[in-house]
């Protein structure tokens, strides 16, 4: 009688075929998940608020430097401030009025760390409404 020799491989084949039926049911079903898509409003689409109260603008120079624009008839020039400046000033006007509206306007090559650090000092003295001013989109 002859010996059986004892094979010591492992016969990947079944593995493989397993794979390849996976990669296609991956294939299949992947352009059927439909991630979850968020659709932002665009400046064109966005109509203006009728405002009782003019708000104050903030500035932010391509420097780094912060000026204050009062829309209030009768207000002064654009001036320059420094971030403990604006803060008291917005401080002041939130004690009138605590629906004080506050418009931050940045040049397109300020770093987003600025205009995020004055977001920051306005939210910390609990300013409600604080928008970003943009440019209308040209059509």
């Amino acid at each position: 009688m002859r010996q059986r020799k004892l094979v010591n491989q492992i016969n990947i084949v079944p593995y493989v075929d397993v794979m390849l039926v996976l990669l296609v049911i991956f294939m299949v079903t992947a352009p059927l998940v439909n991630p979850g898509l968020v659709e932002l409003p665009s400046v064109a689409k966005s109509a203006p608020l009728p405002q009782r109260v003019a708000p104050l603008e903030v500035l932010i120079r391509r420097d780094g430097a912060m000026l204050l624009r009062e829309r209030a008839p009768g207000a002064r020039e654009d001036r320059p401030v420094t971030m403990p400046e604006l803060l008291a000033i917005v401080k002041e006007r939130q004690a009138a009025d605590p629906d004080q509206p506050v418009v931050i306007s940045a040049d397109k090559d300020v770093r987003y760390e600025e205009v995020m650090r004055v977001m920051d000092g306005l939210q910390k003295l609990d300013v409600r409404r604080v928008g970003l001013m943009v440019r209308p989109a040209e059509q």
